[in-house]
């Protein structure tokens, strides 16, 4: 049987270790090129430092990490995407690491489906619905889900960084 629902959800899409990914354009609050990023000591390997957004301290996650994926070096399309995240009850901003931003585009409700729990890569709480373009599959995050996840053994955050392995 064929959806005929005419709702239309506005995505950015990114590319983290050539998988699609998207996340809600409204979330979106800037997207910016690679700059300095301080470290901080001791932090999650997830969130990765700290960067200057307009003179704004902004703490930088990276979701390759949390989705069990290996920490890859910047390139010249890697991208900072600055994003709105709900934590407890408040809005936060936050910066994400992405391989790639690729574009903001419209998915209508009738290719949105819900995410499988079998067969997923990803922990399938993490994923809000999967969207289909074409042949390609795009995952649509949960992103204030994935801030508010704090399983370190499922998560990614138990991931090696080179730091642990430099002993």
């Amino acid at each position: 049987m064929e959806k005929t629902d005419n709702r239309v959800l506005e995505v950015l899409t990114l590319e983290l270790q050539g998988e699609a990914f998207a996340l809600e354009a409204s979330q979106v609050y800037e997207i910016l090129d690679q700059t300095q990023i301080t470290e901080v000591p001791g932090s999650h390997p997830f969130i990765s430092g700290l960067v200057n957004v307009r003179g704004k301290v902004v703490p930088l996650a990276d979701l390759r990490l949390k989705f069990g994926m290996s920490q890859t070096a910047a390139t010249i399309d890697t991208r900072i995407i600055v994003i709105d995240v709900m934590l407890e009850g408040e809005k936060v901003m936050v910066g994400i690491l992405a391989d790639k931003v690729n574009e903001v585009t419209e998915l209508t409700a009738a290719v949105l489906q819900d995410t499988p729990k079998l067969g997923m890569k990803w922990r399938p709480e993490f994923i809000r619905c999967i969207g289909k373009r074409g042949a390609e599959f795009i995952a649509i995050l949960d992103i204030d889900r994935i801030f508010a996840d704090n399983d370190e053994a499922s998560s990614g955050f138990g991931a090696s960084t080179p730091d642990q392995n430099a002993a």
